[in-house]
Formats: structure tokens, sequence, C-alpha cells
């Protein structure tokens, strides 16, 4: 690398941990509240036009009424993120790839939404990009408070398809790769686990750390559906296929395997669950056919996978496109409770 290049590496370097130290969205969270993230700005509601896309715009928002119904957590005691602005987004995305979101029809090329390209942007950036900016500032939140308590969830996030220069498949900011980059200047963290459980080939983030030696990729995907990024998966440490129609049973156990091998070959003191619930039986997109008790099984054995190793992990619940979804994760969250691998409890104002 030649003296000028290496000069401009460190100058961007620079400006990105400026960035990250003047940012806004590592709140401090009083022990009352417990570490479930989330905010009604997620939910994405417009005249209909959400219904276009296969997606549950207001899953969100469900699954955190369900935990409530149910007992489980006060709402009060859920966590309010900050939403994430162009200088948050600029420590990962360029300038030029934030401008091309001012064009609605880009904006709906990446969330697959056609009628999104007649709307004024205005109306796009505060009705459709404002709730993705807000699960941004969630997902980055969840890493400080893993550290803090050992575990957090946002209720929203894992935008897996974005990288820096590039949106798709529903996602339109690298909240993942976000996230990472303020680990590790705020947390002193530098050694990253990402475990990708969504159907989907998780391409954004693999794009975004293919050179860095301080992330380590396991991606469980059916590869016979979108992304098809044959460039990405070259990126992936250990990548695991599952092929449409394949049942909990082979699922899980290529699971127990995938986790065997991760552990020996990497060492993390951070994980990042993408923890898509595209892999049910009957999700459209993910043709796999994973029962809900499935979905419990799979969380639960990679929250056991952090404790054992007493490493702190983020879950986000990225892809899903069942109504039955929010149901099914509320179910899987309240079952990581009574096994105890995580604590609902708040404790009272003052007492840490």
């Amino acid at each position: 690398m030649s003296t000028a290049s290496s000069s401009k590496t460190d100058d961007a370097e620079a400006l990105r941990r400026h960035r990250i130290l003047s940012s806004k969205l590592y709140l401090d969270v009083p022990p009352s509240k417990v570490p479930l993230i989330y905010s009604s700005s997620y939910d994405i509601a417009f005249l209909g036009i959400e219904k276009l896309h296969p997606f549950d715009a207001s899953k969100w928002g469900r699954i955190c009424r369900f935990l409530s119904k149910d007992g489980i957590v006060d709402q009060k005691h859920i966590v309010e993120p900050v939403e994430a602005t162009k200088d948050d987004l600029l420590v990962v995305h360029s300038e030029s790839y934030l401008k091309s979101l001012n064009s609605s029809l880009n904006v709906s090329k990446i969330v697959e939404v056609p009628p999104v390209a007649m709307l004024p942007n205005c109306l796009v950036q505060q009705k459709v990009l404002r709730p993705f900016r807000k699960q941004v500032g969630g997902t980055i939140l969840a890493a400080k408070l893993a550290k803090e308590r050992g575990w957090a969830i946002n209720v929203g996030g894992g935008f897996h398809h974005c990288s820096s220069e590039r949106g798709g498949g529903f996602c339109v900011y690298a909240d993942i790769s976000l996230c990472i980059h303020f680990a590790y200047v705020h947390l002193n963290i530098s050694r990253v686990m990402i475990i990708d459980l969504d159907a989907h080939q998780g391409n954004g983030h693999e794009m975004d750390f293919s050179e860095d030696t301080r992330v380590f990729i396991l991606d469980m995907y059916n590869p016979g559906i979108y992304p098809l990024d044959f460039e990405a998966r070259r990126y992936i440490d250990l990548g695991v296929e599952v092929k449409s129609g394949t049942a909990t049973d082979e699922y899980l156990t290529k699971l127990d395997h995938a986790l065997e091998v991760a552990e020996k070959k990497f060492d993390p003191d951070f994980i990042v669950y993408n923890a898509g619930t595209d892999i049910l039986d009957g999700d459209p997109l993910g043709r796999l056919k994973i029962s809900p008790d499935g979905i419990a099984s799979r969380d639960e054995k990679v929250f056991r996978f952090a404790r054992e190793r007493n490493t702190p992990l983020i879950m986000l619940t990225s892809g899903g496109y069942m109504k039955s979804s929010a149901r099914v994760i509320a179910d899987s969250i309240i079952n990581l409770s009574e096994k105890s691998l995580i604590d609902m409890k708040s404790l009272p104002a003052g007492k840490a």
C-alpha cells in the first residue's frame, strides 16, 4: 500500500471513530428496563402500501403486545432506542448511497414495493425510512446492553442484505455492520461471530466484512433462493446449506454440528445472532419446513452456546413472512426466559 493510500485510510478511520464517539445512540439504560428494545416507530403503516410486500410490517409491535399480554414484560420496561442520524449511518454507508435514498424509485426497488416510487420522497423518508433508521438505532444500542447485561434482543433489525454501498431485499441500512463498528470503538470488542440463521444468505454483512478477520460468519441458508450472491458466499467462514424442504430434525442436527465446528474455529467476545423466522414451515420465501417448536429449540441452542462461553449476544428478528411469525418469536422469547437463558425481570429504579 502506498503512503498516500495509507494516509487516506487512516483519515477515513479517524473520521469513522469521531462519528461513533459523537453519536447519541449509546443511551444509558436504567436497570428498571429489561434489555428488550422496541419502539412503536418500528412499525410501517401508510395507506396500506405495507401490505404490498409479503413481509409483515407490523410484526415487531405484535411481538411486544404478545409478551405484554402474556405477562412476560411490562411495556414500560421495554427500551426505546434513538433514531440513527445521517452521521451515524455514515459510519458504514457512503454519502452516495445515502443520497440515492432521496430517490423514491431507488427506495421502492430496495423495499420491493413498486408503488413507493410514486410517493414524494419526504413521505418515503418519514413513513418508510424513518422506521428502519429507528431499528438501526435499536441494533446498535443492543450491543451496549448485551455487554452490560449479557444479552439483548432488538425486536426489529437484522437487515442482512444491505451492505455499505447497496440495499436490497427489504433491507435499506446495514444495521449489523454498523452495530459491530460501534462495538469495536465503544466496547473494546475485537472478535465478533455473526450467526445468521435467517433462511436467506446474509450477503450484506458478508461483503462488508470480506477483509475483516475480526469477524467470523456462520451462515445457514437456503442456497436456492434470493439473493443468490455467489461473490458474497466466498466470504462466509462457515457456510451450511439447507435446501428447500429441509425439516426440523435435520435442520437442528445441522445447527448442532455447525456450532461445534464454529467453536473450534473461532473464540468470539461478542455474538450477533440474526434470528429470521422465514425458516418456518409454510413461509412463501424461505421454503423450509421448520416447526414453531423447532424455532424455539434453534434460539435456545444459540443462547446456550453464548451462555456457556459467557459471551454477550444480541438477537435480531430479521426476516419472516407469515402472520404467525410474531407469535412464534414471542413464544421463543418466553421459552428463553423459562429456561433462564434470559432474565426478563426488571430491577427497581436505583438498584443495579
